[in-house]
């Protein structure tokens, strides 16, 4: 053995002489324990480089050259080139006016007529684009819950819902006083006995004369003959009006387009993070805490803005207009956008805009002197560098630009529950989008009421008026005296889920054959409660093939609401139920891929988009009160295109 190499020497052991070497038989615990622990270091520390490439996120901090800080020289342009683009990133120009107008209203006093002047508080403003830290804590979208009714009994003394405004303008105040007409004053008949008796033979031969129906008017000029001119409108076959709801046939579809949808061009642009963009504000009345407040910082982050400018900065009070650069990041915390970099310009005696500071924050979370960012050309006024992955939805822009102008949350949720039945508010806004509103001015005890509200979406247009009716209730109503409440629910699930799957032709996800999507797909978990979209009877509760567990509502007006692949049914056919009433939970029964709910709306068999088919109102105004209701509505107009000057309050940005 010794000549093959082997020897007698002591065992292996992790003793050693103090002071030297191990020799080659011994170990060294201490060697082994730093192996062991150099290793599982680097094991983590991989680990965790790994994790964060996978989420998309390729740095823990804010990049030190993206803030160009004074310690470093300027390299490169702030244009963010980690965003893969194909074009120029586009800027709007923001509008954010918050003013008073006054108007000479008549109110009854102790029985008396007095004509006084009045301010109301009026809201123009683009949707915000980008989401703040001023939208972080607002309610979580659900649409059950928005199915609560906005109106409601009048208080006592209510008199804002109608008010009486006067074209004229008064001052002080002024007492009306009503007397009868003298008895010698007997005004002129506007038209003769001959002429009503004509109006009324030609009306009655209109409307029953070949069984058609007919409404028949006379213009106010009667003519010299004594014939009474009529104007007759016919009414179409009322299944005619099937080619406005979006239906669709064996062969195809059929009727007019009321939904459009901007998809990206790739999935992945979708589902990408938000990007940085920038913001170039006019300070309207000095105030640099409440302009910075209502663009993106917070009370924590001025404060650290002000304590990195004291020393260059003395007076926070800035002049009328002064020029900010905000340029807006993402959050490591949150999916919401920061102030990345503030710049301030101040204008000189010739008007010139002149950089005064700039301060930038760092990948510690705090704010510190920065070098300048390259010189612009200033427009006259303010604007907003568009990144279509900052763009909110619908529902939390709105709530965005209405903190930005102090309205009350309050007032905010009526408003996006009245537009919940039109618009699809888990939909992106786009940039030119806009909203304005009308309101009392605060009380004493810090109340306002909402008279007016326009949101403005692609273009298209939604106006809803405050009107109160005879029986004291108090709604908001379309220029055409509809409410702003749909009978039915687009997204009867809670929290709205997510949509999988639109209505359409579509490749099956499981026969791969090419076939009509008869309804949506709203993607939750399973579990979650499904309501009924409006009030109605269940036809069909249990098993139905492809299905799955099925719940079939037939609602009025030829309107069945159907739900598909639930997990549990919570109703039984026969049974009546009221909108919103929990009727089942989210599954994945029947021909699913996963856990949904497959909500369809059938108008008279025949399956419609329930995203866009125009459903019925739930109230309209009776003709009694349409005299009122259109004076209303010009009045409302009217304050809304006043010239506000000078009686102003403030122009936020």
């Amino acid at each position: 053995m010794r000549a093959s190499g082997f020897e007698d020497v002591p065992a292996l052991t992790l003793q050693s002489t103090d002071g030297e070497i191990p020799h080659g038989r011994e170990l060294s615990f201490a060697w082994l324990s730093g192996t062991v622990m150099t290793g599982l270091t680097s094991v983590m520390l991989m680990g965790a480089a790994l994790y964060v490439s996978f989420q998309g996120q390729d740095t823990f901090s804010t990049a030190y050259e993206a803030l160009q800080l004074l310690t470093q020289p300027q390299q490169q342009d702030d244009a963010d080139t980690n965003a893969k683009v194909d074009r120029v990133r586009p800027v709007t120009q923001t509008k954010s006016e918050l003013e008073v107008v006054e108007a000479s209203i008549r109110e009854i006093e102790d029985g008396r007529a007095i004509i006084r002047k009045q301010p109301f508080v009026r809201v123009k403003a683009t949707l915000a684009t980008a989401s703040t830290a001023l939208s972080e804590d607002i309610p979580v979208y659900d649409p059950v819950a928005m199915l609560e009714t906005v109106s409601g009994p009048a208080t006592p003394g209510d008199d804002v819902a109608n008010p009486e405004i006067y074209g004229a303008e008064v001052e002080g105040e002024v007492q009306i006083k009503s007397a009868a007409l003298p008895l010698t004053l007997v005004p002129r008949r506007a038209i003769t006995d001959r002429q009503a008796a004509e109006f009324a033979r030609a009306t009655v031969e209109n409307l029953f004369g070949e069984g058609g129906t007919a409404n028949a008017s006379i213009g106010p000029d009667i003519p010299a003959d004594g014939s009474a001119g009529v104007a007759l409108t016919a009414y179409a076959d009322p299944s005619s009006n099937l080619r406005e709801l979006g239906t669709v046939d064996a062969d195809g579809f059929a009727g007019i387009a009321e939904n459009i949808t901007v998809m990206p061009k790739t999935k992945e642009a979708d589902e990408a993070g938000p990007g940085r963009s920038e913001r170039v504000v006019s300070l309207k009345d000095g105030s640099l805490k409440d302009t910075l407040i209502k663009n993106g910082f917070d009370e924590m982050t001025f404060g650290m803005v002000m304590s990195a400018l004291k020393n260059v900065l003395t007076d926070p009070n800035l002049p009328k207009g002064t020029r900010l650069r905000i340029l807006m990041g993402p959050s490591r915390m949150s999916d919401t956008l920061i102030p990345h970099r503030l710049s301030i310009y101040l204008p000189d005696a010739a008007g010139a805009i002149n950089h005064k500071v700039t301060v930038a924050l760092t990948d510690r979370g705090t704010y510190v002197l920065g070098q300048a960012p390259a010189m612009i050309a200033f427009p006259d006024e303010d604007t907003e560098e568009i990144n279509v992955n900052n763009l909110p939805t619908v529902y939390r822009s709105i709530w965005e630009t209405a903190r930005k102008h102090d309205i009350p949350d309050a007032i905010t949720s009526r408003i996006v529950a009245m537009f919940a039945y039109d618009v699809d508010l888990t939909k992106r806004i786009s940039p030119g989008d806009s909203i304005e509103l009308l309101e009392t001015e605060k009380d004493a005890e810090g109340r306002q009421e909402l008279l007016y509200v326009a949101l403005k979406l692609g273009g298209t247009t939604r106006e809803l008026f405050r009107f109160r009716t005879g029986d004291g209730s108090v709604e908001f109503f379309d220029p055409d005296g509809q409410t702003g409440k749909r009978f039915l629910n687009r997204r009867p699930v809670q929290g709205g889920g997510r949509l999988s799957s639109r209505f359409g032709y579509r490749i099956h996800p499981i026969f791969h054959t090419r076939k009509l999507h008869t309804g949506v797909d709203l993607a939750a978990p399973r579990g979650t409660p499904i309501y009924a979209a409006g009030d109605g009877m269940v036809e069909k509760a249990g098993w139905a093939s492809g299905y799955g567990q099925f719940t079939l509502i037939k609602h009025t007006n030829g309107y069945e609401t159907a739900y598909g692949h639930q997990s549990k049914i919570a109703v039984k056919a026969g049974t009546r139920v009221r909108q919103g009433q929990l009727i089942g939970y989210v599954g994945s029964t029947g021909n699913s891929t996963g856990p949904h709910l497959h909500f369809e709306v059938r108008i008279n068999g025949r399956f419609v988009d329930p995203l866009s088919v125009k459903l019925p109102r739930d109230r309209s105004l009776g003709a009694q009160y349409d005299a009122s209701f259109k004076q209303t509505m010009a009045q409302i107009r009217d304050l809304m295109g006043r010239d506000a000057t000078p009686v102003t309050v403030a122009s936020l940005n």
